[in-house]
């Protein structure tokens, strides 16, 4: 069966507010593309490339693979798990964290994140789920849906649980959302390097404006279990796209320019939608990062279908392993003038 996530490309509406992604770049704005060789790529994608991914996460070059998306990303950590090899996993959640080790047969222990908690980490529930045979500890940070990013002491005293209840499990945390600031606003320091149990993933999809280019990457700094997942890549796709690479390259030389330009944008758009929840009867947590948040209305009824009905669309909370009384808004790939048009009618929908 189909993805109910696939219909954000696969079919479209006039306001997409289910769109987490920021304006997408063009390649003109990458300047001109020079004769490139379209032989095979490597397996762990060009050291150039690598080396300005390591820059940014703070680990070395060699301890970078580049994957096709943050999707083939996470479906390689997952491909290292055995049948009946526990996963936690910290929900809501972008889909594929939990259907692809559900696919191989892990057993995915859900804990669940609230939306009254504003989405906090709930430590002593992840750590009472943790068990001997925990093999992988998924996490997102920013999260998807919401946005709201797990501080380095949260991240620290799951790290010490994990030490101290799995100790062989590796902790996955997906950042794809990091880069996503507002205004002038850092990103945040990225988790690679703060354990060797440690893997990240992230990609140029969603801040940079690029998923065009299907280039992400994982960062594992323990050498065995960077050998095993570049095996996984040769296994998938054998090597990366040599285009796609060269392309990955120019966005992330221009990345201060790219993601300064966004920033403001975000910054602007994320105000436009705490300003209209306030008058609406919705509830919000704000985010941290991403152009990304979550809402609450008081019930479904016949919302999404009046939503359909105005050719608007959101995010339903059951995508993501979540109450569809929430739902999630993306606010950063539509001009401000359409985002609150997008907003008139998510109004409309529910006051109706």
């Amino acid at each position: 069966m189909t993805s109910p996530m696939a219909s954000l490309i696969d079919a479209s509406v006039r306001y997409d507010l289910a769109e987490s992604t920021c304006p997408p770049l063009t390649t003109d704005e990458l300047g001109p593309l020079p004769a490139l060789s379209l032989g095979y790529g490597t397996t762990r994608g060009p050291e150039s490339l690598r080396a300005l991914i390591a820059a940014e996460t703070g680990v070395s070059a060699d301890q970078v693979l580049v994957t096709a998306g943050a999707q083939q990303a996470l479906s390689l950590v997952a491909s290292l798990l055995s049948p009946g090899d526990g996963v936690v996993l910290l929900t809501p959640c972008f889909p594929p964290a939990r259907s692809v080790p559900e696919a191989i047969g892990a057993r995915v222990d859900v804990v669940p994140l609230s939306f009254d908690d504003g989405y906090r980490m709930p430590l002593d529930r992840v750590a009472s789920a943790l068990r001997p045979d925990t093999r992988l500890v998924s996490l997102a940070s920013p999260q998807n849906p919401s946005g709201v990013r797990f501080t380095e002491e949260e991240l620290g005293g799951l790290l010490a649980a994990v030490s101290d209840r799995a100790p062989e499990a590796v902790v996955l945390v997906d950042e794809t959302y990091r880069s996503s600031s507002y205004s002038d606003a850092s990103p945040a320091r990225s988790a690679a390097g703060l354990s060797p149990r440690v893997v990240t993933c992230s990609s140029l999809s969603k801040a940079h404006g690029a998923p065009g280019l299907r280039t992400g990457w994982l960062t594992a700094p323990d050498a065995d279990l960077y050998v095993r997942l570049q095996e996984a890549k040769f296994r998938s796709t054998v090597a990366s796209s040599t285009v796609d690479s060269f392309l990955a390259e120019q966005v992330l030389r221009r990345q201060a320019s790219i993601l300064a330009t966004r920033a403001s944008r975000l910054r602007a758009a994320l105000d436009v939608v705490v300003r209209w929840a306030a008058g609406q009867p919705v509830e919000i947590v704000v985010p941290d990062g991403g152009a990304l948040c979550c809402l609450r209305i008081d019930r479904v009824g016949e919302f999404y279908s009046r939503l359909t009905a105005l050719d608007t669309r959101v995010a339903p909370g059951s995508w993501f392993g979540d109450d569809d009384r929430v739902f999630r808004v993306g606010f950063g790939h539509l001009p401000i003038e359409d985002l609150v048009e997008a907003l008139d009618r998510v109004g409309l929908a529910i006051s109706s």
